[in-house]
């Protein structure tokens, strides 16, 4: 099958972040607005997602509309995960925090012994998609607790939280660009930053204006990042600009990937 993800892009940087602000925003948009309850809330979207990881799985090729879906719906149960933990089992930030980020090196060990690369631009069998996704949850789960841990447990507030992310993002990008670090390794490792950075986004802008956000509520908050999602993945879906494009040769091997210039240089595969 041709590869399952798409490029590394501008659009895919935006919409993986406003992903994991409404992952953190709709999780407590159904939890407490609309009164699910933390456990009602896990188990109706790990059912959802289960439907739209078995439909991603079916897919031979990316497909914008079924992609994003699935990570928006892992972004909100990986929310759930860590919530769960801390929440209904008492679990401490700081063990939640070690404990994924235990479980997303494993991950990626195994992932990387069976298949000698953690490239996304090789995502072509089953065996690796699901590495792959395993991969995407165990980054959520992990971005919530540490996000939360440093907003506040460590009591930095929402503002000072999205500030320390962002700046782990850009060292990360300019270690990559400037100073030629890892492409996969500066990939997963701004990937995990997305993560602290969108539930920070999240909480700075639906808390109450008293706990230091911006009081615009977990509804609206989440309204605006759907619409925008939704938005851009349709203009995805109409131009194409996000695709891995491949050709045949005369034997019928499928070969080949070509950048799209007006939006930027896809990393480079690499193991």
């Amino acid at each position: 099958m041709l590869n399952k993800v798409p490029e590394v892009t501008l659009y895919f940087w935006i919409i993986k972040i406003l992903c994991t602000t409404v992952g953190e925003t709709f999780a407590d948009y159904l939890n407490v607005n609309l009164g699910l309850g933390l456990t009602t809330t896990s188990w109706l979207m790990a059912g959802v997602l289960l439907v739209a990881l078995a439909v991603q799985f079916r897919s031979t090729k990316y497909v914008p509309g079924i992609y994003w879906l699935a990570v928006v719906l892992i972004s909100i149960v990986g929310t759930l995960v860590t919530d769960n933990l801390v929440d209904n089992l008492g679990v401490a930030l700081e063990t939640t925090t070690i404990a994924f980020s235990i479980c997303l090196a494993a991950t990626f060990a195994i992932w990387y012994a069976s298949e000698k690369t953690l490239s996304i631009h090789t995502i072509v069998t089953t065996k690796r998609e699901a590495f792959y996704w395993l991969a995407v949850l165990f980054t959520f789960a992990l971005g919530t607790a540490a996000g939360d841990l440093v907003a506040e447990r460590l009591g930095l507030g929402y503002g000072v939280s999205v500030l320390i992310f962002a700046a782990c993002i850009a060292v990360i990008t300019l270690a990559h660009y400037r100073f030629s670090l890892n492409a996969v390794f500066a990939f997963w490792a701004a990937y995990i930053m997305t993560r602290p950075l969108g539930a920070s986004i999240g909480d700075l802008m639906s808390q109450p204006k008293v706990d230091g956000g911006w009081g615009l509520g977990t509804t609206v908050t989440s309204l605006i990042f759907l619409a925008t999602i939704l938005a851009l993945v349709v203009y995805l879906t109409i131009t194409r600009v996000d695709l891995e494009e491949v050709e045949e040769d005369e034997s019928g091997h499928l070969h080949g990937e070509f950048e799209h210039p007006h939006i930027g240089k896809p990393l480079p595969e690499s193991t």
